[in-house]
């Protein structure tokens, strides 16, 4: 049976079409969702794209939290279902709490976008587990609020909690706190990554290939939990 992932698109998305199309190069049905609509129309798993939604005019991703597909997105997750949130949908999955935190403004105050490399601190959850610990990929960042920021407490707690999914490496391109790139919910299905794994599918575009293992491993999860009976979690 073919999993299908929703890709949610809101006003001012740039990457829904990217995201769609790296989860069908995994082998997944991508489902266009409308921020508009509540019905997730039965997706597998959902990716909150890239881009400027409600062109940022209020805090990154703090109207698109409000969207109607938001109220049933943050619903299922609750209940274990897989969620990526990509840049700009990293922003939205704080602003709904579904991941603590928050994006704030590069440090430097520039725009940054080139190709980055990134640790992967963390396998346990349904968006890493085709990855090995400790593995350096290679994908591209594009953002001007990129930097990760939450207080001591949080920081700590997600370290401790094998909460923190990727670093980076090689240069902290937004000032993040402990050059943190991704981060994960307690159950490990809600995933908040700020560099873009979508545009890392294909050889042709992509500095490499590295961005389709995020597509992939939600696949074997789902299907893991598929033939197991269990949401498709980390833990």
């Amino acid at each position: 049976m073919t999993m299908r992932i929703g890709v949610v698109t809101f006003p001012g998305s740039l990457d829904d079409g990217d995201a769609a199309r790296a989860a069908r190069i995994a082998g997944a049905e991508a489902v266009r969702l409308w921020h508009g609509d509540p019905n997730l129309y039965g997706v597998d798993a959902v990716v909150l794209p890239g881009g400027f939604s409600y062109g940022d005019y209020l805090r990154c991703g703090a109207i698109a939290r409000f969207a109607p597909a938001m109220e049933s997105i943050i619903d299922a997750a609750r209940g274990g279902l897989p969620v990526l949130g990509i840049c700009n949908g990293f922003q939205i999955l704080c602003e709904a709490h579904l991941l603590p935190g928050a994006l704030t403004r590069n440090q430097h105050l520039h725009f940054r976008n080139r190709d980055q490399h990134l640790r992967i601190e963390s396998t346990d959850t349904a968006w890493t587990n085709g990855f090995t610990p400790g593995q350096e990929v290679l994908i591209p960042v594009k953002n001007g609020e990129g930097c990760y920021v939450a207080d001591e407490r949080t920081l700590d707690a997600l370290v401790a909690e094998g909460r923190v999914v990727a670093r980076y490496t090689r240069g902290n391109p937004n000032g993040s706190q402990r050059d943190i790139a991704a981060i994960t919910n307690e159950a490990g299905n809600v995933v908040g990554i700020m560099p873009h794994p979508e545009h890392a599918v294909e050889a042709l575009t992509g500095p490499s290939l590295d961005g389709l293992g995020f597509f992939t491993s939600v696949l074997r999860a789902l299907a893991g939990a598929s033939a197991g009976g269990q949401q498709p979690g980390g833990q």
